[in-house]
């Protein structure tokens, strides 16, 4: 008679508390992850940034995907992203890049893969990743990078800053050749 009293107790008790502990555990993991979607997705992006009537930047893409609604909000370009910046005087920087992100709070694009940096007068920085500041018009990078001008220049090494025409440019090792370094 007690073996019978304990397997219905078992089977009475124990086990739809067991079930019911299984389903809230799959509750609770539910609840604590998090929805990581992004709330827009453009595609063929043409973006034109402008200040005072005057075209500053333009960007294209194939795809952006929007995740502005979190805390520290983003676009990313998981296609490829192609920038053009304008100076005052007309000249063109150009920004190629296999992957990109540009962090809301900060104005801040990460760049990654393949990045390449163009100047209408013959200036060329390739790396792995690099970061643009748009507040400041500002590049940086920690990895390894090449660049070369049309005078025969050429600098490389690991780590740089430079100004987006290349003006200003410190590199932390490097090594090249320069037959009159002018930036």
């Amino acid at each position: 008679m007690r073996i019978l009293a304990k397997i219905f107790f078992f089977m009475v008790v124990a086990l739809p508390v067991l079930f019911s502990c299984e389903s809230n555990f799959h509750d609770v993991k539910r609840i604590n992850s998090v929805a990581f979607n992004p709330v827009g997705e453009s595609e063929d992006i043409n973006l034109k940034y402008t200040d005072s009537g005057k075209v500053k930047a333009g960007m294209t893409s194939p795809l952006m995907l929007d995740f502005t609604q979190l805390d520290y909000g983003f676009n990313e370009f998981p296609k490829g992203v192609k920038i053009t910046l304008y100076d005052t005087n007309g000249n063109k920087t150009y920004i190629e890049a296999n992957y990109g992100i540009r962090y809301e709070g900060t104005d801040v694009m990460d760049l990654k893969g393949n990045v390449r940096i163009s100047t209408d007068d013959g200036k060329l920085l390739t790396t792995e990743q690099l970061y643009y500041d748009q507040k400041n018009e500002w590049f940086y990078t920690e990895q390894y990078f090449n660049y070369r001008d049309s005078q025969g220049n050429n600098l490389e090494g690991p780590g740089l800053d430079c100004s987006k025409d290349f003006k200003v440019f410190n590199v932390q090792r490097s090594k090249g050749a320069a037959n009159q370094l002018k930036t």
